[in-house]
Formats: C-alpha cells, structure tokens, sequence
C-alpha cells in the first residue's frame, strides 16, 4: 500500500482520513454559503440590484470553472517538483481564500459607489472562486495519489465530503446566529486546522515519487491538461457523472419554489428540510462504506440511485400541508446523496490509478471533474427554470396547472435524469471495459 495509513489497522485509518478530510469544512463554506446569502446580503443591506449582483455571479463562476482545468495541471506540476511546493501553495491559498471570503462580507460600503461596489464583490468572488477551487483541486489530488484501491479511495473521499456536509450546515447557520464576524473566524481556524491535519497525514505517508525526466518537459506539461481525455473510461465516468450531478441539481434549484407554492410550507420550516437532507447524506456515510466493502463501487452507486428514484417519485403525490412526507423525501434523498459524493470520486481516483496516471497527472483530472461538476449547477438552473416557465409556473402561482408543473419539474425530471445516469452506468461501466485506458 502507498500510504501509511492503508498499512496499518483500520482504526488508525479511519484517523488518518478524518485528518486529511477536515480541510474540507471550511472550503465548503466558499461553495454554496456564498450564493445563499451574498444576494440577499447586498440586496438587503446595500441596495444592490439583483439583476446585476446575479450578472457578476455568473461571470465570477464561469472564469472560475473554464481555468479548473489549468489549476489542475498547474498542481501537477507542484505535486512533480516537490511536497513542500504543494504545502506553501496550499498554505498561500487558504490565504487568499480566507481575505476573499472577508472581503465579501465587509466590503468597503460607506467609500464605494454602487458600480464600484460590484466591482469590489466581482473581484472578492473571483479571489474567493479561484483561490477555493485551487486548494480543493491539490487536497483531492492528494488523496488520489495514496492508490489502495477502491475502499481505501472511498474512504478518503467520505471523510472529505462529510466534513463538507457539515460544513455546508456551519456555513448556512452560523450567519444568522453568530453573524459574520464570528463565522469568517471561525472559518480561518478551521481553514489552519484542516492545513495542519493534512500536514500531519502527509507526513506519515509515504514520500512522493521522483518525477521521470520525461515529466520535467515542458511539452509533457502541455499534453498533462488533455490526458485524461484520451481515456474511455474517464469520458464513460464522466457522462454518468453529468448525467447524475444533473439530477441532484435539478431540485436543489428548485426546491424552494417546491416548498412555498407547492407545499405552502411555514419559512421556517425551510431551513429544516435543507437541514435533514444535509444530516441524513453525512450520517450515511458509515453505512455506504460498508455497502461498497460488500458491493463494490459501481453497484453502491446504482443503488444510490435508485434509492434517489424512490424518493423523488414520491413527491409527485404530495401537496399544501404535507410537510411530514417532505421531510422523509429530505431524509431518503439525503441518504442517497451519501452515495453520490462518496462513489463518484472514489471511481475516478481508482480510474486515475487503473490508467497508470497516479502521481503523474491527478490534478488534471481533478480539474476537468471539478469543471463538469460546476456546469452541472448552471446546466440545472438553464433546463429546469426555463421548463417550468414553459409549462406554466411561475413564482407565487398556486393554481392547478400550475403546481403540476412544478411537481414534474421537482419530482419527475429528476428521476428521468437518474434513470438515464442508470443506464449510463449499466452501459458503460457495469457491462463495458473495466475501468482502464482505452482510446
């Protein structure tokens, strides 16, 4: 085994993957926090339009998933040279991430007129994005590069998504409880916390490989952001992905909607549904890990998915008031959400090793993956929205065609995704070629 804690018991590996997962928390407080509340924070507080706030998100977002990828080969390239190379970038980012996140939340407001303060939230989101998803891209190429199998890499990335999970929960919390100053402390403790576990666990690794000359060439660098291209099993792995990434984005886009008009749900029971969905996909984590001992990851994730199919069928048969049968699709579609961040990752970071390109070229592929789940968010909100203004919803419409509309956009498009991402599976990975290097 390439890492030290795959050597040893599997109390000291359960540690081990606690340790380097934790970074994960607070870079989740950089992801979805950040578009809950800056819009309403801005709008509220200093009165800027939404229609343009929503202009400088979007951009803000596409620069940052088009230079994903070269973040990935730029990692590479740290990984290449040396450990030390990687901990002082690692270090410089959550740097910037922690000055972006704060410069978003305490702009200069009484200085700045309005143009100028969207100039000064589209650069803080741009700092923040790139400076996020640079640290996120080495701490998974990281974990990519210990191999020890498929088990192993799940553990790896359960441990990583569950402390995003609760993260994400921190994060949506916190605001409204502690208010911002107290949050974005928070925040630099546990972006230094994560910084020094990782450390830790790193050390007891095993050391680095020496690069190959052929991989000091500069023309080696310039093919390493297209190589995992030149892989079947990537772009098999990659279709499903898309496919399944599209139907968790679909409701997460709109349930909202789903939960005032559909629902006529109290506010504040909106924050209890979002609360048990997150819960139920990080207290899953366990369970999943036993299920792919016995498994195995392919088969994990398709009962994932179904198990998702289960919960979001059932919507399509709710209505005003029936806000206990919600909270058991948050809880089942929650559980299944424990699969869809454990498997996926686990599958690449075994397909990176299976392809012979652990140690060589995992931040490349880290980040093309990082690229599609990003576009996976826009592609939801650009099919779903417009879908739901074609077959006649619109916000605050209650009337039957209406809230039909709404249930089969929320209920059944997503399971129309799920079972087409099942498919894809079946096709390309259960009955296709291993997971290998195929041209």
């Amino acid at each position: 085994m390439s890492s030290a804690a795959s050597a040893s018991g599997p109390q000291r590996q359960r540690r081990a993957a606690a340790a380097y997962g934790l970074l994960g928390l607070p870079l989740a407080f950089v992801a979805l926090p950040v578009y809950v509340h800056l819009p309403n924070l801005y709008a509220q507080q200093y009165g800027v339009p939404l229609a343009a706030l929503g202009a400088v998100l979007l951009l803000s977002r596409s620069i940052d998933a088009v230079v994903d990828p070269w973040l990935g080969r730029w990692g590479d390239q740290l990984f290449r040279h040396s450990w030390r190379a990687v901990w002082l970038a690692a270090m410089l980012l959550a740097v910037a991430v922690a000055l972006g996140f704060a410069a978003l939340f305490f702009p200069p407001s009484a200085v700045l007129s309005a143009p100028q303060l969207l100039l000064w939230v589209g650069a803080a989101l741009t700092l923040s994005h790139l400076a996020y998803s640079g640290l996120g891209i080495l701490h998974q190429a990281w974990a990519a590069r210990q191999g020890g199998g498929g088990i192993a890499q799940s553990r790896w990335v359960a441990w990583r998504e569950g402390w995003a999970l609760v993260g994400v929960l921190l994060a949506s919390a916190l605001p409204a409880l502690w208010g911002w100053p107290l949050t974005t402390a928070l925040l630099v403790i546990m972006l230094a916390l994560g910084l020094f576990t990782w450390q830790r666990t790193a050390r007891q690794a095993a050391p680095m490989q020496a690069p190959l000359p052929s991989e000091l060439d500069p023309a080696h660098n310039a093919v390493s952001l297209w190589q995992p291209w030149r892989y079947a099993g990537f772009r098999r792995l990659l279709v499903v992905f898309v496919l399944n990434g599209l139907a968790s984005a679909v409701p997460a886009t709109l349930v909202l909607f789903f939960v005032q008009d559909r629902l006529q749900a109290p506010k504040a029971m909106e924050p209890l549904f979002l609360g048990v969905y997150f819960a139920a996909g990080a207290l899953s984590f366990p369970l999943w890990l036993k299920v792919i001992d016995r498994m195995g990851l392919v088969r994990t994730w398709a009962l994932g998915m179904a198990m998702s199919v289960l919960a979001f069928v059932s919507v399509i048969g709710l209505g005003a008031g029936d806000t206990t049968g919600f909270l058991l699709v948050c809880a089942l579609s929650g559980m299944a959400l424990g699969a869809d961040l454990t498997v996926p990752g686990a599958l690449l970071n075994q397909l990176i090793d299976r392809c012979g390109e652990r140690g060589r070229t995992d931040g490349a592929f880290m980040g093309w993956w990082n690229l599609a789940t990003k576009l996976n968010l826009a592609l939801a909100a650009g099919l779903s929205l417009p879908l739901l203004g074609m077959w006649g919803y619109a916000p605050g419409r209650q009337d039957a065609d209406a809230l039909l509309a709404l249930g089969l956009a929320y209920g059944l498009l997503p399971c129309v995704l799920k079972l087409m991402a099942a498919l894809a599976l079946y096709w390309g990975l259960m009955r296709g070629p291993a997971l290998r290097h195929a041209a």
